[in-house]
Parts: C-alpha cells; sequence; structure tokens
C-alpha cells in the first residue's frame, strides 16, 4: 500500500510507481536537501540488506533474521515519515493523503504489528515483506537520487519498473501472513483493545481491527498491481521509443 512519485514521495506501496506530475521542479536548496535523504536512505536500505545476508552467511539458516536488522529496519522505515512533510510543503508534487497512508501502512506493520507482537518475530513471513521492502526501496531510492541528479541510468529505471511484479505480491503476502500470524496472540492479550466500561464510553478491539486491515487488501492490491503494469507498458515503451528516435 505505498506509491512514489519523483524526488522522495511515495506512489505504489514502494513496489511500483505513479509518474509524476509535470510541473516546475524543486529549487536548489531543496534539491539539495532531498539528493541527502534519498542517498542516506539508499544507505539505510543497503545497510539492511548487508545485514540480513551477514545474519544468514553466519547461521547458514534464513529462520529469525528479523533480529538482526530490526532496529536498522525500525529507523530508515520510520524515517519515510519524513515524505509526508516533503508533499504537504511542497518540494514533493504528490498527494499528502495518499502519501500519509502508504507511508503509514507500512510503519503501522512495523510498530503495531511486528514490534508489538513479539511472537511473530519469528515468523518466515516477516523475512518475506522485509526482503521484498529492502529491494525496493534500494532501488526507490536509487531511482530518485539519480533522476533528481539528472542523469538517470536505464538498468535502476528498468528495474524500478519491473522487479515490482514479483516484489509486490511477494512484501503483500508477507505482510498479511504476518498479521494473520498475530491474531491469535492479539485475542489472547487484549493488545491495544479498550473495552467498556470505561469513563470514555468508547471501546476498541484491535483483533478486529487487523481482520479489517487483512480485508482492505483486497479491492487495493488488484487495483494498485495493475496501474502499476499500466504504468510500466506507459514509461519503458516511451524510453524505448526515445532510444529509436536518438
Amino acid at each position: 500500500m505505498a506509491v512514489s512519485g519523483s524526488g522522495g514521495s511515495r506512489a505504489d506501496n514502494g513496489y511500483g510507481s505513479q509518474q509524476p506530475r509535470r510541473r516546475k521542479g524543486p529549487g536548489a536548496l531543496a534539491t539539495a536537501y532531498l539528493v541527502i535523504y534519498n542517498v542516506v536512505m539508499t544507505a539505510g536500505w543497503l545497510v539492511i540488506a548487508v545485514g540480513l545476508v551477514r545474519a544468514y552467511l553466519a547461521k547458514g539458516s534464513y529462520h529469525s533474521l528479523y533480529y538482526s536488522i530490526e532496529k536498522p529496519l525500525k529507523f530508515f522505515q520510520t524515517g519515510a515519515l519524513l515524505e509526508i512533510l516533503h508533499c504537504a510543503f511542497g518540494i514533493v508534487p504528490s498527494s499528502v493523503v495518499l502519501t500519509a497512508f502508504q507511508v503509514m501502512s507500512r510503519v503501522f506493520l512495523t510498530w503495531a504489528v511486528t514490534h508489538s507482537v513479539k511472537e511473530v518475530q519469528t515468523e518466515d513471513s516477516v523475512l518475506l515483506f522485509v526482503v521484498a521492502w529492502t529491494i525496493t526501496e534500494i532501488i526507490r531510492y536509487s531511482f530518485y537520487t539519480f533522476s533528481l541528479l539528472n542523469h538517470l541510468p536505464y538498468l535502476i529505471k528498468w528495474a524500478r519498473y519491473t522487479l515490482f511484479i514479483v516484489l509486490y505480491p511477494m512484501g503483500v503476502s508477507g505482510e498479511l501472513l504476518t498479521i494473520y500470524a498475530a491474531l491469535p496472540f492479539v485475542r489472547q492479550s487484549g493488545l491495544y483493545s479498550i473495552s467498556l466500561p470505561n469513563k470514555y464510553n468508547f471501546s476498541f478491539d484491535y483483533y478486529t481491527f487487523l481482520i479489517l486491515v487483512m480485508i482492505s487488501y483486497i479491492p487495493i492490491f488488484p487495483q494498485l498491481y495493475f496501474h502499476m503494469l499500466h504504468q510500466r507498458r506507459k514509461v519503458l515503451s516511451h524510453t524505448e521509443e526515445h532510444k529509436k528516435s536518438e
């Protein structure tokens, strides 16, 4: 559930992309800031990738690799909240509401599910979405960096508009399986739930909320996925036509 535009905003949950609206680019100071931000985020997700590989080589198993990258994952995924401010201040031409929804969906999974329900941290499904996110974000932030510098290699552009075909379903599957694995523990512990009676006369069932979150993937995933396929054909075919014209 996250989408990305130019220079650091999202347009597709990180797994694909939406063409940026045509408008005057950010000023020199904003561009410098965005370049630094995207370089740092690229480096951060590279740290996570290296951490996963090193832990796998040391353990000889892919089980429970989450603990080896837990801190940088939380830090850099939470750092994506700045992208909401990028949109709010107008230095990136994307919807504040859409970007906020998409960024918060990942922050929610990172903190309100994986961090809060310790029992799911050993689930293989966590590694599934972490690997998908890591590859996606390395490509995404690299794409933004080179785009801002007006020197975008075709390989990065191709990867940005192609690898989501596998990474998006992979990430969504990991997210859904992780939430599903958390359900019995949330129900048993009453995590984040508020029951009546209380002085506010308000109740909230986190277990039911998580089920509703899972159901929300049903209409969102196909719509975004086919939109991204359309964008891929549009962007890459335009690139091929431009190459031929040269």
